[in-house]
């Protein structure tokens, strides 16, 4: 006999930060699970002077009138859950370790929609990973969480396309969307262990490590394709870009062309294109955005800069 019999039954508490959180957050409140309180990263700082930006998890649990926690180390206290009445924690993108003191406190346990299909890209960076790495097709898969990162048994996976002109941004919606789907479905037979738990095969295990900073700068010494995936890859956050004229510019949309001659690292401004050249092809920038201005298309910004730019020349510096 189910000891929860309607979604409406089981008790949530939900863990995550970013957009691609807030739709399984939507979907669980959608589909009448009891969803008592929301944690989340703490608000951060503007880096544009304009005091406190929310999670866009927590603007949503306010829209619903959720309590919101949001511990600064969430492995040094989470004394707030100690009065909590919850049976489930579910959870997408928090961004922190997460401590096995705080999983034991839910009554059926925790489970995490991550963003790969395990054991391949555990870590903070699954989807741009993939993409960076020219992979074809990627997934979400629905695991226990244990206290080592991302190891836990695996109940459900979808599996998702990467298509040609998928980004960062493009892909996580794909995601979230499958994830979302898949918890719905899941979370009242897991809450009563109705779930059959998959050990992850050890010798699958790749690692997706954060994005670092240094990454962000996209090097010319790359093959033209790799160039393309780490673009796609960083857009449109945090942005992968070039330095041009010795200032920053972001690359969000590119597309290979086939032009001959140049040499790593050249810049062409055309009428109507903007070329980069890498280790072995030309890249076409499509959408760029400058330091301090807006994204905007190749002409738009070819209009701004071809009187003080000379039509060719060298891109960089560049990381190593």
């Amino acid at each position: 006999m189910p000891v929860y019999a309607r979604n409406e039954d089981v008790k949530v508490l939900f863990l995550g930060t970013p957009g691609i959180s807030s739709t399984i957050l939507k979907a669980l409140l959608e589909a009448r699970y009891d969803v008592i309180g929301v944690v989340t990263q703490p608000d951060r700082e503007s880096g544009r002077g304009h005091g406190l930006v929310y999670p866009e998890v927590k603007k949503m649990a306010l829209e619903y009138g959720l309590p919101v926690y949001q511990p600064l180390k969430i492995r040094e206290d989470h004394s707030f859950a100690d009065s909590l009445d919850f049976d489930v924690i579910a959870c997408m993108a928090y961004g922190q370790i997460v401590p096995l003191s705080f999983l034991s406190l839910a009554r059926r346990g925790a489970v995490n929609v991550h963003g790969s299909i395990l054991p391949a890209y555990r870590g903070a960076a699954p989807i741009q990973r993939a993409i960076m790495d020219g992979r074809e097709s990627t997934g979400v898969s629905l695991m226990e969480m244990v206290e080592q990162m991302d190891a836990g048994d695996v109940y459900d996976t979808r599996e998702c396309k990467i298509e040609e002109d998928d980004d960062y941004t493009s892909l996580s919606e794909k995601l979230s969307a499958l994830g979302a789907e898949m918890i719905v479905k899941d979370l009242l037979a897991y809450a009563n262990g109705e779930l059959t738990p998959h050990p992850q095969d050890e010798a699958g295990v790749t690692i997706a490590r954060k994005i670092r900073k240094d990454e962000e700068e996209v090097s010319t010494s790359l093959s033209a394709k790799a160039a393309r995936d780490a673009f796609r890859g960083l857009s449109r956050t945090p942005g992968g870009y070039i330095v041009l004229n010795g200032e920053k510019l972001k690359v969000y949309r590119t597309r290979l062309v086939d032009l001959p001659g140049g040499e790593e690292g050249d810049y062409l401004l055309e009428k109507k294109r903007l070329l980069v050249r890498f280790k072995d092809g030309w890249l076409s920038l499509l959408e760029v955005q400058p330091s301090g201005k807006r994204a905007m298309d190749a002409v738009s910004f070819l209009n701004g800069v071809r009187t003080r730019l000379p039509s060719k020349g060298k891109i960089g510096p560049w990381s190593e």
